[in-house]
């Protein structure tokens, strides 16, 4: 998900810089395109194309060249008809694309005055490395970056929608069996537990113990903590409570959130909160709390092809950490973003369990998920009713006095907490009524979308989710869908106003879930809760 916090104000850039140009993207009147990665006709997606030179307008076509520069699904690329292909570095040299894919994280790829970070950088580096060894003249051999979700990166490989793999994967066994990869491209390191302000106190990897760990299931963490656990079953100890995580989560999430206290602990490679311990300064970093050591990332690829694996080796060799551009790569992209605040402090947290039963009233009233309308009021002013904004929104919802008028919301006297939450609650109902609650809508997603209306209008986000429809993306979902075009189109702030709410709201569903095994438990030994 951190895609939500490195989203461009906008895609324009300067000639030279930024191409949008027709892989899947609409071309003339009847809108579609032949897809440069396999001669298909396909409905309309953007791309981007990053440094392709002064004449490229005029070579897109032609040359193919092209980079996708927003995140697809390894089904949804199916659904769009690109076609999949396999074979070997010479077949890719034929077909003059090679195709990365990637997610988006900080640093890593993403959207600023077009595609940015490592695996961008890594990429316009191979390409030049491949045209120069093949000799390809004018009809130059293309790198593009397809983003896609973590979970998919694998399965979207071997199923023939990319070719390589540069993601900051692990090298495991268990993958192994189902991939090849190249040289490793770090050095040695450690899967290592961090821990926030909201831990408990840890001797040992053995006090995690009938605690939770909340993990990406598709991450190589995952495989060390049912490791772990395993081994604290077979000495007569509880096993540790394994809860995924959405996807979307990369590690510098949740490395944030336990900085700010949202998770008490999370297992992550060592040198990530090295990466960022000017910016995290509440993680402590536990280097005696190794749950897998001598780990290396490598750049996966299909198992059948000898060819690509030497050529990469390679370039792995000359280019990887340690060199001179690994190196200046590698520090170009630690930078200063900003980061969600710390959602459960004492203070906070005493806000939101005082305010929960007017979010869980008027919640239910209207229909709308009371977790996540906390989450809102959170991120609009942090449960604080004396806040007011520049432009006159009032209160914990941040309403405007004209909004809560308005014959569609009716709420008077908004200046009190009961009547702000009411009409907050209530205006939300009806974007998302009146405008995302169709059959084709889950409720999250719905209610997504209302989000986004909120802080950005309805009508510009219905338009932008007819856009991303049209342009390939699923209008039905916000999280690397219709987001990429709001990105796009308004900008960072609004995406990431909707993920840090989505945040907010994983939050307290944790804490609601943790508060009712803890009432669930005084109750079974004739405590109760006090009030």
């Amino acid at each position: 998900m951190n895609q939500l916090l490195f989203q461009p104000t906008s895609m324009t850039s300067s000639a030279g810089v930024m191409l949008l140009a027709c892989l899947i993207a609409g071309c003339g009147d009847d809108s579609v395109a032949a897809d440069p990665l396999s001669g298909e006709t396909l409905p309309a997606v953007a791309i981007a194309q990053a440094d392709v030179g002064d004449d490229a307008a005029s070579d897109v076509a032609d040359s193919r060249d092209v980079a996708v520069a927003s995140p697809v699904s390894a089904s949804a690329l199916k659904r769009f008809g690109v076609m999949p292909h396999f074979g070997d570095l010479d077949t890719m040299v034929d077909r003059r694309v090679i195709r990365v894919l990637t997610v988006y994280g900080p640093g890593r790829y993403f959207l600023e005055d077009g595609p940015r970070g490592t695996v961008q950088e890594y990429a316009e580096k191979l390409q030049k490395v491949v045209n120069k060894a093949y000799e390809t003249g004018l009809l130059t051999v293309q790198v593009a970056v397809i983003p896609v979700a973590r979970d998919q990166l694998f399965p979207a490989l071997q199923a023939g929608y990319g070719d390589i793999v540069m993601a900051g994967t692990t090298i495991t066994e268990s993958r192994r069996a189902e991939v090849d990869f190249t040289d490793p491209v770090s050095k040695p390191l450690k899967e290592i537990l961090i821990t926030g302000p909201s831990a408990s106190t840890l001797r040992s990897l053995d006090d995690l113990s009938g605690k939770t760990v909340y993990v990406r299931l598709s991450s190589s963490y995952a495989e060390s903590v049912r490791e772990l656990s395993d081994r604290l079953v077979a000495a007569g100890r509880a096993a540790i409570r394994i809860e995924a995580v959405d996807e979307s989560l990369e590690d510098e999430d949740l490395i944030e959130m336990v900085d700010a206290g949202l998770l008490p602990w999370a297992v992550v490679d060592s040198y990530k909160p090295q990466m960022w311990r000017e910016v995290f300064t509440q993680v402590t970093v536990r280097e005696d709390l190794v749950l897998r050591e001598g780990a290396r990332l490598a750049w996966a690829i299909r198992s059948d092809s000898p060819k690509l694996k030497s050529f990469l080796n390679t370039f792995v060799k000359d280019n990887r950490e340690g060199t001179l551009f690994g190196n200046i790569i590698r520090n170009r992209y630690i930078r200063d973003f900003d980061w969600a605040e710390n959602a459960v402090g004492a203070e906070e947290l005493g806000r939101y369990r005082a305010l929960s039963s007017l979010f869980r009233k008027y919640g239910t009233d209207y229909g709308m998920d009371p977790t996540l309308l906390a989450a809102q009021g959170f991120q609009e002013s942090r449960l604080d009713q004396s806040v007011r904004s520049h432009v006159g929104a009032v209160g914990v919802m941040q309403l405007l006095p004209s909004t809560a008028k308005d014959k569609n919301v009716a709420i008077p006297n908004i200046d009190e907490l009961e009547p702000n939450i009411e009409a907050g609650a209530k205006y939300m109902a009806f974007l998302k009524e009146r405008y995302f609650s169709g059959p084709e809508l889950d409720e999250i997603n719905g209610s997504l979308m209302a989000l986004a209306s909120y802080n950005a209008g309805p009508g510009r986000i219905r338009r932008l989710r007819r856009e991303a429809g049209e342009r390939g993306y699923d209008p039905n979902r916000w999280f690397d869908n219709v987001e990429v075009i709001v990105a796009e189109q308004v900008g960072r702030e609004t995406v990431q106003y909707v993920g840090n709410i989505f945040k907010y709201y994983l939050t307290y569903r944790w804490i609601n879930t943790a508060d009712a095994e803890r009432a669930a438990a005084r109750r079974a030994t004739g405590i109760e809760d006090t009030p």
